[in-house]
């Protein structure tokens, strides 16, 4: 049972955060810091290519950089710190297990079994056979050897846009812009559209959405693409680094029954909005729909390396056959640190306050794209957002150099957060209060005014 809202430990003034010292920002230590350091490490993201800043140190909804700058952070990391950084009760939880027991494989431990207990009564459905991982990637492909195992099955479809993680299998169910190691995908994967409402492949005469129109494509792609032996359909239930993307709500009660009458089972990815980002432990929930197989990750254990794939009962003991045991999967930090993530939710009453926040953003938001003739669409749920920038409302043409320009000013201005070419993605720690909130979405309409002002819009 969630407890009364209680988020004072995470609670900052946003007249005084952020707090930008130096006279550009990358400050001098992290420019030097950060030359250093990328003689060495290859292969950085984007978001750090765009703006590489060296972070010292995190406090609830705050990042402090080695140059003494303060930022606001609104994008939890990379959608991992859902609860802020260092919440106390999930520091307390790591630290008190890593001074009793780091690793004993897979032997059950107390904190395991207490967090497999907690888990069974938080999860919707008959989602109880449970397994657990030290990232996204690694469940997401053990989730494709159960749907494999359960049904006898070879092939996978997923969709357009989404991300499901980045070694072999989990690869090829995602967009891949070159062969990976000399070769493409993997044979028996295949991509198809999924609906998004202001993209859409599909629509009705008079604009809007046509859910129907996409299930009777996937019925012909299976026809003609695929050799009937589709185990299950892989997404995500609001896809992330596609830029924050909403199905219609028909969309997912209707894929279930879909799925039911041709044998498929139905993954639901959820390592980027299950545990409490959108207002509700599991994304699916939103639409009343209970997937075969989920996989849980990013906020699960707050930022500490652990992820989950959960399958409903019918299925549970096809995991026995997949070799599915890891060498740091479930080991008592990670345990200690997911339990004492949801027993947060739940004390604190985080659901909650992520309902509050979406009122806010939803109204604000609204007000952004009236304010900005770039903003084409804007989406939210929970603390989970995005803003499309467009050259044109009417042809709906992405606008990356705006969307480039807009993250850069507002992260110079002290927000931290994530870019996504014309989208601006926002993932805020669901511990955040609605005046910091404020401040937040205060910064980015600051940077959507200047942007356009420089490209004379």
């Amino acid at each position: 049972m969630s407890g009364g809202i209680n988020i004072l430990w995470a609670s900052v003034d946003p007249c005084e955060v952020p707090l930008v010292v130096t006279e550009n920002v990358p400050g001098p230590r992290s420019v030097q810091m950060h030359g250093r350091a990328s003689e060495i490490m290859k292969g950085y993201s984007g978001q750090v290519k765009l703006f590489p800043v060296v972070f010292d140190q995190g406090h609830g909804c705050t990042l402090t950089d080695v140059d003494g700058n303060t930022y606001l952070d609104f994008s939890s990391g990379i959608y991992v710190a859902t609860l802020g950084h260092c919440h106390p009760k999930v520091t307390a939880a790591v630290q008190e297990a890593a001074g009793r027991l780091m690793n004993c494989h897979d032997f059950t431990t107390p904190v395991k079994l207490e967090l497999m207990e907690k888990m069974r009564q938080i999860l919707p459905g008959d989602l109880s056979g449970i397994q657990l991982y030290d990232s996204g990637t690694t469940a997401v492909e053990a989730g494709l050897r159960v749907c494999r195992a359960a049904t006898g099955k070879f092939e996978m479809l997923s969709c357009f846009g989404d991300f499901h993680g980045k070694s072999g299998h989990a690869v090829s169910l995602a967009r891949m812009k070159k062969a990976v190691n000399g070769a493409g995908r993997t044979q028996g994967f295949y991509m198809m559209p999924r609906p998004n409402p202001y993209r859409p492949w599909f629509k009705k005469p008079d604009g809007s959405i046509d859910t129907d129109t996409y299930l009777d494509f996937y019925d012909e792609f299976l026809l003609e693409a695929t050799t009937g032996q589709v185990a299950a359909i892989v997404l995500e239930p609001i896809q992330g680094w596609a830029g924050s993307i909403f199905p219609p709500d028909d969309f997912f009660p209707k894929l279930r029954r879909w799925c039911d009458e041709r044998g498929i089972l139905l993954f639901a990815d959820e390592v980027l909005t299950g545990m409490g980002r959108t207002g509700s432990f599991l994304a699916m929930e939103h639409w009343d729909t209970l997937p075969d197989v989920v996989t849980l990750g990013k906020g699960f254990g707050n930022g500490f390396p652990v992820t989950a794939m959960i399958v409903r009962e019918p299925y549970a003991e096809s995991v026995e056959g997949i070799s599915a045991s890891t060498s740091y999967g479930g080991n008592p930090m990670a345990c200690a640190a997911a339990l004492a993530s949801i027993k947060a939710i739940e004390e604190e009453g985080l659901l909650e306050n992520a309902k509050r926040l979406e009122e806010y953003f939803t109204v604000r938001l609204a007000k952004m794209k009236e304010a900005h003739p770039i903003v084409g669409d804007v989406r939210c749920k929970g603390c989970l957002m995005g803003v499309e920038l467009v050259k044109d409302r009417a042809t709906k043409e992405p606008f990356d150099a705006a969307g480039t320009m807009v993250y850069r000013k507002a992260f110079a201005k002290g927000l931290a957060w994530i870019p996504a070419g014309h989208i601006l993605r926002m993932s805020p720690p669901i511990v955040m209060d609605v005046d910091v909130a404020a401040r937040c979405m205060d910064i980015i309409d600051e940077a959507l005014g200047e942007t356009e002002d420089e490209l004379g819009w």
